[in-house]
């Protein structure tokens, strides 16, 4: 999740390419960057911090008369937030600038070759990879140029690029990340996010996938990517005020970050597998092949949501790893006075990295001889200081207070490093991984099939706003789906829900079922369907009220319910991923049709500091 802005026209760029980043820096706020260029040079002014802190660089002490610009604010993917590694980046010679979002899949390779040509690199990141092909290929004709490099890489991306010797246009690109153009009078805009423009203009062309624009003060041309030939796009006249565009024209933002969710995946994964070579690349982990090899149980902490994540992972670790797995509420570890040892690794899980009980938690394990490994969010947190290694999500800013993204962020996050992991000490085959990449890869899409549903889950909720109890039920990797699923209910629409192994439902839980109890049930296909089915046949003969989310296909699950929600088939070890979705779409609904306030529901905070 990063920020992109570019101005053509009559004003001072830079005021305008400012005003827009800090409408933007709810995408990303570790760093931000101004370039523009002026007579035949390239200006650009970049660092590390919010806005606030760096307004006098990037505005007050930019003097420059240039009306052509670009400007970035960032969420760190690839890269430690630094100067050198903010946006927007350039070549070997600073003849052109490139503000990125998204992810470069292949460019450690690209890298490498470019290395050996000669380019000097001055950054961590991969965006910094577009810059230089893009010079690789100029020769005069900077949109040739782009053509040729977006055909070298794999991976997402929004870009907008600047070249001293154009200072008439600005060319811009999409795919697989969010970018759109705005029309204004004899000055346009490029832009991640209408909210950075709003104010100039409300006359706007989204860009699909594949699909360019050469940008000048009077005029834009659309290209395709893959073709290189001129397509004709129709505007579109924005309606939005500047609250509801900050949210993207979705009501709330826990209903954006939902939507949010694919592209979220596309982050985690972007540049840290290799399909050709079936391995996975986590640059931050900080982990020797002793450390991995000297573990013999894994400990999760972590507290509400990411405890959930955690409880995924155990069930990931212990398939692919074949190492014991515990999860443990930090809020218990940290008091206990927990066995763990030099042999142990704690992984411990955070949103924000500055949750309390997960602090104390690290630090308790730290003092028993114990290596830590932080799976987080949010970059320079406290967390990120304390462990050893680090797994970092890239989920970007989530304002929510109930998580969504964040959650899903983290699963992925944990598969990646269950199938590295298992691949280190050898219980699985490289094959093996490369099947799993190639599944990890599509899970966005298949994500999106998911809520195009939201319509039809919508209706559903909407026949479950009255009741005072709801049961969750799921078994395998998708009991810990059916906490989350609860948690998400309760915290929101402050109707009570629990979560329960459906195995476990006769030894408590039935004596609850009747027509007032409405049970929600994961019964997606996997070597536990046919008992989860005789679970819900308990539900059924108790005049239970059943709703499930069920694979695409499944006609027996008919048998017992017709409110089923339907999810595309994917590997056992991905559906907590997919199967998740359709549950916070759920939770989402009945709270808002509930007329509550979904993003700040009431005594929830969302980064518990203190105990």
């Amino acid at each position: 999740m990063c920020g992109i802005i570019g101005y053509i026209g009559v004003k001072p760029a830079n005021e305008v390419i400012f005003d827009g980043l800090t409408k933007l820096e709810y995408r990303g706020y570790d760093s931000a960057g101004i370039a523009v260029v002026d007579n035949g040079r390239i200006h650009c002014r970049k660092d590390i911090g919010k806005l606030r802190n760096i307004r006098k660089l990037l505005l007050d002490e930019f003097q420059s008369e240039s009306t052509i610009g670009i400007g970035h604010t960032r969420w760190a993917t690839h890269g430690r937030p630094s100067a050198f590694n903010a946006h927007p980046h350039g070549d070997c010679h600073t003849s052109l600038m490139v503000a990125h979002n998204g992810i470069i899949e292949n460019f450690m390779a690209l890298r490498r070759q470019l290395i050996e040509e000669g380019h000097k690199f001055v950054s961590e990141t991969d965006s910094e990879v577009l810059a230089h092909l893009i010079e690789k290929y100029y020769n005069g004709d900077l949109k040739k140029a782009v053509l040729e490099a977006t055909k070298k890489v794999e991976g997402a991306y929004a870009i907008a690029v600047i070249h001293k010797d154009h200072p008439e246009e600005i060319i811009c690109a999409r795919k697989e990340a969010p970018l759109l153009v705005g029309l204004g009078n004899g000055e346009n805009f490029v832009a991640s996010d209408v909210t950075a423009i709003l104010q100039y203009t409300r006359k706007v062309i989204y860009l699909e996938n594949f699909e360019a624009a050469v940008v000048k003060r009077d005029t834009v041309e659309f290209f395709s990517l893959e073709s290189g030939e001129n397509i004709v796009k129709e505007s579109t006249t924005v309606d939005w005020n500047p609250v509801a565009a900050e949210k993207g024209g979705f009501s709330h933002f826990m209903l954006k970050e939902i939507f949010e969710q694919p592209q979220v995946i596309r982050n985690t994964i972007g540049g840290r597998t290799s399909e050709e070579e079936g391995k996975i690349y986590l640059e931050e982990l900080g982990l020797t092949g002793p450390d991995i090899f000297r573990a013999q149980r894994i400990v999760m902490v972590a507290c509400g949501t990411a405890f959930y994540a955690g409880c995924v992972g155990k069930y990931l670790i212990e398939d692919l790893v074949r190492i014991p797995v515990e999860c443990d509420l930090a809020s218990e570890f940290r008091y206990r006075s927990p066995l763990v040892d030099g042999n142990t690794l704690v992984i411990a899980i955070s949103q924000s990295g500055e949750t309390a009980d997960t602090l104390a938690a690290v630090r308790e394990a730290k003092s028993r001889g114990a290596k830590v490994l932080g799976i987080v969010n949010a970059k320079e947190s406290s967390l990120t200081r304390e462990v050893d290694g680090l797994v970092y999500i890239h989920a970007g800013p989530e304002i929510g207070v109930a998580s969504t993204k964040a959650y899903i962020a983290m699963l992925t996050a944990l598969t990646l490093l269950a199938l590295m992991l298992g691949k280190i000490r050898s219980v699985i085959s490289s094959d093996f991984v490369k099947e799993k990449i190639r599944e990890l890869k599509v899970l966005p899409q298949q994500i999106e099939k998911v809520l195009e549903q939201k319509d039809k889950i919508k209706e559903i909720a909407a026949n479950y706003l009255n009741y005072k109890s709801f049961l969750f039920l799921g078994r395998g990797f998708n009991y810990p789906t059916a906490l989350e699923g609860a948690l998400k209910l309760k915290e929101i629409s402050y109707i009570h829900a629990e979560g329960y192994a459906a195995g476990e439902m006769k030894h408590g839980p039935i004596a609850l079922i009747d027509s007032e109890m409405p049970v929600m049930a994961i019964v997606t296909q996997s070597d536990l369907y046919d008992k989860t089915i005789s679970n819900l046949k308990e539900v059924q003969a108790r005049a239970g009220k059943l709703m499930a989310i069920a694979t695409e296909g499944d006609t027996q699950i008919r048998h017992l319910t017709d409110q089923v929600i339907e999810v595309p088939k994917v590997s056992d070890i991905f559906s907590p991923i997919i199967n998740v979705v359709p549950l916070q779409l759920f939770a989402y609904f009945v709270a808002d049709l509930r007329g509550l306030d979904v993003d700040q529901p009431r005594n929830l905070a969302k980064s518990v500091t203190v105990e």
